[in-house]
């Protein structure tokens, strides 16, 4: 009979400090890695008279493990943790879980617990945020799958989770197959558009108004201490702030190139595939992808023109302008999020609670905020709400700051600096309170070179029609689909 309470597998950083935070919560670990030196120096390291058994076959592994057995993988994406997977199942009983903590891609969790399920065993795929600070001290936890296993793995998850003021977990249940994955996915959607509109207030203050980077470590140092009070916003703070070791600021040393590692293009393609408009997350997607084109935009430099950069307004207007064109574009951020995952819960059959989820946001992760908060009254007042725009407190936030937003956003096109996340938000929300849009003559267009007919305003909806433009098209219409 085994002795440890679970078994993980994978020592790369998030896997190390996810062991030692369990271990020091009061859990004995059982660790395996694929290189067995990998264990030697964890058990000889950081593991050293703690409550840690070394695996060096899965087979030794499962043998350590209480009953149900509880095998978290904390492997790379993808294949690796499919072969994993086909490796434990024979060497399980019934009832015993596998557990996938990596980032992955939210249908491959809802194909393996079918799979897993169907061999007698339970599955859960739960997005981990906080990187390697937030896995050893407490990170937001969002796990789904087979809810049967849930009773198990409770103690465990919500002891190593994040806590926020009042003590509640940032760890809840979520829901079924690839649930928690999901919920995982748009969480990083938005954390893709947070930085992105973080970085687009910094190249306004740098770009446009000349702050050196103690004036802007300086307002973003203020900016924590308002409703924008943030990790991201903090973790600017610093950045600007920070040193390299001949004394000058290391964030003009580093290249204008960014990586990404996949979760926002999901996000992106799957608000394609639900027909939800997230603009802003895509966007800054998509602005990822621009600045890889490094190469392409030093020769563009030379070639294409724009405005010179100069403003010569109030300084400290434009700043403020540009606090509440954040805040504003953040509320958009996440209206959209919150919408993608209402849309994916009925496509999936999933029972989100949306309230739950920003409280699990709350602490621990990479967007973390303080105005998580308010999106988890505003979803406690009205679990049905549409869209996060329309709460009170938002709507009435979006009201007092969007002078600010459009200042922003034209005062930067005007000086050809690109907005794209901020300006998409701006859209988005001028497109979402508008009674009409243009979208009457798209239709007629689509009608007119594809008979694909269109619905009128003096008719019942559901109720289609189509008009022979040209005389010549004759009265047959285009089969109904949306496209």
């Amino acid at each position: 009979m085994g002795t440890s309470d679970i078994g993980l597998i994978g020592l790369a950083v998030m896997g190390e400090n996810l062991a030692m935070n369990m271990e020091s919560k009061g859990f004995s670990v059982s660790v395996y890695n694929r290189t067995p030196e990998r264990v030697d120096s964890f058990l000889k390291d950081r593991a050293k008279g703690k409550n840690f058994t070394g695996a060096y076959t899965l087979e030794e592994l499962v043998s350590q493990l209480k009953k149900p057995r509880k095998v978290m993988l904390m492997i790379k994406a993808g294949r690796p943790v499919d072969l994993v997977i086909e490796e434990l199942i024979p060497l399980l009983e019934p009832g015993d879980i596998i557990i996938d903590g990596g980032n992955s891609y939210f249908p491959d969790t809802v194909r393996r617990t079918a799979y897993v399920e169907d061999q007698g065993l339970l599955y859960i795929g739960t997005g981990i945020s906080g990187g390697e600070e937030g896995a050893l001290k407490g990170p937001s936890i969002m796990p789904g799958g087979s809810e049967a296993a849930w009773p198990f793995v409770k103690e465990i998850f919500q002891a190593v989770s994040a806590k926020v003021e009042d003590g509640s977990h940032c760890c809840e249940w979520v829901g079924a197959d690839g649930a928690g994955h999901f919920v995982k996915m748009v969480h990083n959607g938005i954390e893709y558009g947070d930085m992105q509109l973080i970085c687009e207030a910094y190249q306004i203050m740098k770009d446009l108004l000349g702050m050196d980077n103690q004036a802007m470590h300086q307002v973003f140092a203020e900016w924590n201490e308002s409703e924008l009070d943030s990790y991201l916003i903090e973790i600017t703070r610093d950045i600007l702030a920070y040193k390299d070791e001949d004394g000058t600021e290391i964030i003009d040393k580093i290249l204008d190139t960014a990586g990404q590692k996949g979760t926002g293009r999901w996000t992106a393609a799957t608000a394609l595939e639900e027909g939800e408009p997230l603009t802003l997350i895509t966007e800054a997607v998509y602005s990822r992808s621009l600045s890889s084109f490094k190469d392409e935009r030093v020769e563009a430099s030379k070639i294409l023109t724009g405005p010179r950069h100069e403003f010569t307004g109030d300084k400290s207007i434009l700043l403020k302008h540009l606090k509440d064109a954040l805040f504003a574009s953040k509320i958009i951020s996440y209206a959209q999020g919150f919408s993608l995952m209402r849309a994916a819960a009925k496509s999936h059959q999933w029972k989100l609670n949306y309230g739950d989820i920003a409280l699990m946001w709350r602490g621990g992760c990479i967007i973390r905020s303080v105005f998580l908060g308010d999106i988890k009254k505003a979803f406690d007042k009205n679990p049905e709400l549409s869209n996060l725009m329309l709460a009170d407190y938002f709507q009435a936030q979006l009201d007092r700051v969007q002078t600010g937003w459009r200042e922003v956003c034209a005062e930067a096109m005007r000086n050809g600096i690109p907005v794209p996340a901020m300006s998409a938000a701006l859209s988005y929300y001028d497109g979402y309170r508008s009674e009409r849009l243009p979208a009457n003559l798209l239709q007629a267009q689509r009608d007119y070179f594809g008979a694909h007919t269109y619905e009128r305003v003096d008719r019942p909806r559901g109720e289609f029609f189509h008009t022979n433009w040209t005389g010549e098209g004759g009265v047959t219409s285009s089969s109904g689909y949306n496209a």
